[in-house]
């Protein structure tokens, strides 16, 4: 029977479902794009890393490698400019992308400034520290469109991929200023208190990515992880960062040891990859497992409908043909039929329990994205009113959430809540 003849009730049902696919076939879009940009990601990192290097000794042998890196950066970058030119910003989704699109345009700004840095990486016209900032903001606007892109996803497992996937990479990308930052110390022969700090802020960031990364990983994924912990290069890694820690001014280490730390950490970071493309595996499969279900079950639904719809018009025939009928078992003229209603209306109740478990799920996974916005709003409060450096602000909210008893986010959502009231008192008091 053709769609068109169905009863209105039931044409919405279906049109709800095709919504559905629309909505998560647009989301496998934006998933396939979030793979893309964490394979740049990992190039842009490494590409760091040489040039961390590169800056902060006379090797000129890196050159080759700086240069080989560089182009596989930005042969990945070219990949990510053809998914952007793919997706369509003036879509039927995209009033709910208003920060995605917003944070893609700011990726790109950064991205169109590469070039430049990497000529004044070669020309040593710019310092490792200046380098290395520079592309932690550019990698930082890559991990945003992720962050976002999970943000905005309305489907719960691909939500939760989002969330795993994002936040191990914002610990591996953590890992990673770890290492330049330790070639930088090296290189001095010591780390002075500022170095010192910043490395173990560093290094509570990433536990803490890390552990949410637990949270949501799949049982795989969660396995990998162990292997990694227990490796070889994590542990002598461990081992030597507790050897940063005792330098100082009067007890100085010899600077080869920086070049001991950068392969370290390379082959850490490098094993951080491996789990790294298992999650975007797991993400663009979650995706596809969606779309598929989403099919078979608007495609279940419409044999179902239709049949349920021909046995109302043959119980119609019926009744044409019985004695014992009357106008008063005649449905209203655009009605159903009784047994029609009644399946219609399990199959209704059946789909609204399926939303709102979605629902559910959705608001506990979206929950570990809240609370990381509501610790770095809170942490920009303290850098912008008490002049804090951003480790000076994540010290303060963890030492307080100790003194108080109280988890971070809850001592984040507390300041954040006393700024607010705080902007609002003059306001009434100027009305009264």
């Amino acid at each position: 029977m053709h769609e068109r003849k169905l009863p209105a009730t039931l044409r919405f049902m279906l049109a709800a479902r095709r919504s559905e696919l629309l909505g998560l076939e647009d989301l496998a879009q934006t998933c396939a794009l979030v793979a893309r940009i964490s394979q740049l990601v990992h190039a842009l990192q490494k590409e760091r890393g040489y040039s961390n290097l590169f800056l902060s000794s006379a090797a000129a042998h890196l050159r080759p490698q700086l240069d080989s890196l560089s182009a596989t950066a930005a042969d990945l970058e070219q990949e990510v400019r053809t998914a952007l030119e793919q997706m369509d910003p003036n879509g039927l989704g995209a009033p709910d992308k208003t920060r995605l699109f917003t944070r893609i345009a700011h990726a790109l700004h950064h991205l169109d400034e590469l070039p430049g840095l990497r000529r004044r990486i070669r020309e040593r016209l710019i310092s490792a520290q200046d380098a290395t900032a520079t592309l932690i903001r550019l990698i930082g606007g890559l991990l945003a469109v992720i962050f976002e892109a999970a943000d905005s996803a309305v489907d719960p497992d691909i939500t939760r991929c989002l969330v795993t996937l994002f936040n191990f990479m914002q610990g591996k990308e953590l890992a990673g200023q770890e290492r330049a930052l330790g070639v930088t110390g090296f290189a001095s022969g010591y780390f002075d208190p500022q170095q010192l700090e910043r490395l173990s802020h560093l290094q509570e960031c990433q536990e803490r990515s890390f552990s949410t990364f637990c949270r949501f990983a799949s049982p795989a994924a969660a396995a990998q992880w162990q292997v990694l912990c227990a490796s070889s290069s994590n542990l002598q890694a461990c081992r030597l960062r507790e050897i940063a820690r005792s330098t100082h001014a009067g007890a100085r280490l010899d600077p080869q040891l920086g070049e001991l730390w950068f392969e370290l950490h390379t082959q850490r970071i490098d094993l951080m990859q491996g789990i790294e493309s298992h999650l975007e595996q797991e993400l663009l499969h979650c995706c596809q497992q969606g779309m598929q279900r989403i099919r078979r079950e608007l495609h279940s639904h419409r044999r179902v409908l239709e049949n349920l719809s021909d046995m109302h018009n043959s119980a119609e025939q019926i009744r044409l043909f019985s004695v014992h009928s009357s106008g008063l078992d005649s449905p209203p003229e655009d009605g159903l039929s009784g047994n029609l209603a009644r399946s219609t209306l399990d199959l209704l109740q059946h789909q609204s329990q399926r939303l709102q478990a979605m629902q559910d799920e959705l608001r506990t996974t979206r929950q570990a994205l809240e609370e990381r916005k509501l610790v770095e709003r809170a942490k920009q409060l303290l850098m912008r009113q008490q002049g804090h450096s951003e480790s000076e602000a994540y010290a303060w909210l963890r030492q307080t959430a100790m003194n108080q008893g109280l988890r971070l986010e809850e001592v984040a959502q507390r300041l954040l809540n006393l700024a607010t009231a705080a902007e609002l008192q003059p306001l009434a008091g100027h009305r009264h």
